[in-house]
């Protein structure tokens, strides 16, 4: 399952876009491959050159960026700005 979530992911990202917008990349993926598509992306906006817009319900796949925005009936409920090197298991219970 997911072939076509992958396919579309290696298209957008063929295209060496300044801005990404990712709804839900890691839906319908094997976990292997979503933590994989999640690095690439981490590494993209970490290189500087590539802005990641990413819209998850998954709060592992949230955990792994630097700032949540939870949303409720369209509106902004709640900001988190995630630091580098907190344990997974803190951050996933902040977002919770």
């Amino acid at each position: 399952g997911g072939q076509q979530q992958r396919v579309a992911v290696a298209r957008a990202l063929a295209n060496e876009p300044g801005l990404i917008l990712a709804d839900e990349p890691t839906a319908n993926l094997d976990s292997i491959t979503a933590r994989r598509i999640v690095a690439h992306l981490r590494a993209l906006a970490d290189s500087g050159h590539h802005g990641v817009l990413l819209a998850t319900h998954d709060l592992r796949t949230a955990s792994q960026t630097d700032r949540v925005l939870t949303l409720r009936d369209g509106q902004i409920v709640k900001e988190t700005v995630l630091t580098e090197g907190r344990p997974t298991r803190e951050v996933l219970a902040e977002l919770a």
